[in-house]
């Protein structure tokens, strides 16, 4: 799997650079899905999505410059025969997928089907917040808001063996201090990154790496 785990976009020239070498080719010759799944269980879903889709946020993502860009909404798959979105999906360079809430996203990535097509799917993984820490195996308790029941735990798709915590030390989450961040990581005592908005990680094919202008840290 080829996955740029960030924190909000592409941010910075490291990690459009990172991009382009997962991608193999210009960004204006790739076609591109975007996923704004994850946001429509915060308040104001509704309005985010638009914002992500036309570039309004500081998050970079859809407005890059892509050859075609579509949208792939998750929770609206499991009433629609495969064959009518499958093809799009298969045919796309790259999957943009939004920030929100990561257990609202972990949800529909599996009842979608999608969450069963991404270990054989040839393409780029970009994810935004949110979108990141889906693929990890937990988010830890501190990141839980939506629950599809009482039981559901904070275990996520586990595509990469580490979890992430993002936005580090942004000016506008003063819950989101270092500090926070090795609390959170010690509740989870296993491989963990704290990443801030200049921040992405890429997962090449097994091999990981830091893309950065600014902090993160590891954990355990």
């Amino acid at each position: 799997m080829k996955l740029l785990l960030t924190s909000a976009g592409v941010k910075n020239e490291s990690i459009k650079q990172a991009l382009l070498e997962l991608l193999g080719k210009p960004i204006e010759e790739c076609n591109a899905l975007c996923i704004p799944t994850a946001i429509y269980a915060l308040n104001g879903g509704t309005k985010h999505a638009w914002n992500f889709f036309n570039g309004d946020f500081s998050t970079p993502m859809c407005e890059l410059g892509w050859k075609s860009v579509g949208v792939l909404e998750l929770s609206a798959l499991p009433s629609i025969d495969e064959s009518v979105w499958r093809p799009a999906f298969d045919k796309a360079d790259v999957l943009l997928v939004n920030g929100g809430d990561p257990l609202f996203l972990y949800h529909w990535m599996k009842q979608s089907g999608v969450a069963s097509l991404l270990p054989s799917w040839k393409g780029v993984y970009v994810g935004l917040s949110a979108g990141s820490m889906v693929m990890t195996p937990r988010i830890g308790e501190a990141f839980v808001g939506w629950r599809a029941s009482d039981e559901q735990s904070d275990d996520t798709l586990g595509f990469v063996d580490f979890s992430i915590f993002p936005h580090l030390d942004h000016d506008m989450l003063p819950e989101n201090t270092s500090r926070d961040a090795a609390e959170w990581a010690e509740t989870l005592q296993s491989p963990a990154y704290a990443i801030d908005d200049e921040t992405a990680i890429r997962v090449n094919e097994g091999k990981i790496d830091m893309i950065s202008e600014g902090k993160w840290r590891k954990f355990f």
